[in-house]
């Protein structure tokens, strides 16, 4: 049985009170649907000003909890505020921490509204964490980290200058936490994510990820974009291989893996051109009236790294991280939801 087997076995006999931040989110509303089957006690907190309540019923949905059931509370609240911070703090075993503007190109456009999400509101947090008692601090770090350090794969140890507003706030989202272990005895733990995808990650706006954003223009039959020459890599890891990082982390009873940051990934580099080819191949699977056709290319886009790969030995060893999704059984998986979602099902 692996660590992670163990670890959910567990959790089911044993019922704790967590707390997700960004709980409307892609990944925090994922987190909750895990939780929520393994009978824990979740408080959400989320301001909606990149997430949706239709995430947070689908997960309860999905986990088979009704809205007002007992094991969830929600709390409609900015992290930028230290007293909703607090409040959403208090009785909490361990704390998942995915509240955060993403996306490279948004902070680029606006780097003060960034900065006040991920780093005002990352410390309000820590605070609201640390006074309250917490015994766990998770937060979503980020590749972005690694800069333009040229090494592959990339060891957390190693890291270059940061190339976009957003990829500063993860920096200091790391500084903050060593320094609150040193000043503290906080304990923490970041999980730097590389190009997480899976079941409700938002096709829609200007800064959607890559896969949703693909999948959508495809089954619409209009123009799919690839920045560059199609050649850029990246190490794309499945949702469930995400959750289960969060809840080892949060859990884990070795000293040693403490106040570290991991990466979160699969140790496996696919390029934009491949990646295109997977998800067409598995749409005309699925709807086998789809037109195939070719990406359009354009330039690259600014504050983008050219390949990405991730290290995961440290997570292994220190964490037991066994990731149960290659890209193609996590393709697979998304595939089937987004069609479905996207109302475009035959």
């Amino acid at each position: 049985m692996s660590k992670y087997q163990t670890l959910q076995e567990h959790l089911r006999s044993n019922q704790y009170t967590w707390l997700i931040t960004g709980v409307a989110g892609f990944i925090g509303s994922n987190l909750l649907e895990a939780l929520l089957k393994l009978n824990q006690r979740v408080v959400g907190l989320d301001n909606f000003a990149t997430g949706y309540r239709h995430n947070i019923d689908q997960a309860l949905a999905d986990a088979g909890h009704a809205f007002t059931t007992e094991a969830f509370r929600f709390i409609e609240g900015d992290i930028c505020q230290l007293e909703s911070c607090h409040q959403a703090c208090q009785g909490v075993d361990y704390i998942l921490h995915q509240a955060a503007l993403g996306s490279v190109p948004r902070s680029i456009e606006d780097p003060i509204r960034t900065n006040q999400a991920n780093i005002d509101g990352y410390l309000n947090m820590l605070v609201a964490a640390r006074d309250a008692g917490v015994r766990r601090f998770v937060y979503a770090a980020s590749s972005s980290t690694y800069g333009d350090h040229p090494d592959l794969p990339k060891v957390e140890d190693k890291i270059g200058h940061p190339l976009s507003p957003y990829a500063v706030t993860k920096v200091v989202n790391e500084l903050y936490a060593g320094v609150f272990a040193r000043t503290y005895g906080f304990n923490t733990i970041g999980l730097r994510y590389f190009n997480i995808f899976g079941k409700r990650q938002d096709p829609n706006g200007a800064y959607a990820a890559v896969i949703p954003k693909w999948v959508a223009g495809l089954l619409a039959g209009e123009e799919v974009f690839i920045n560059g020459d199609g050649e850029t890599s990246r190490d794309f890891c499945y949702i469930d291989n995400t959750v289960q990082m969060n809840l080892l982390a949060a859990t884990t009873d070795n000293e040693a893996a403490t106040d570290q940051v991991y990466n979160v990934a699969l140790n496996d580099r696919t390029s934009l051109n491949e990646l295109f080819h997977f998800i067409q191949d598995r749409l005309i699977e699925r709807r086998p009236g789809l037109k195939k056709v070719e990406p359009v290319y354009r330039d690259f886009r600014a504050g983008d790294v050219r390949h990405s790969l991730a290290d995961i030995s440290k997570a292994k060893t220190l964490l037991g991280y066994e990731p149960s999704h290659r890209i193609d059984q996590g393709l697979d998986e998304a595939m089937d939801w987004y069609v479905k979602a996207l109302g475009l099902a035959k």
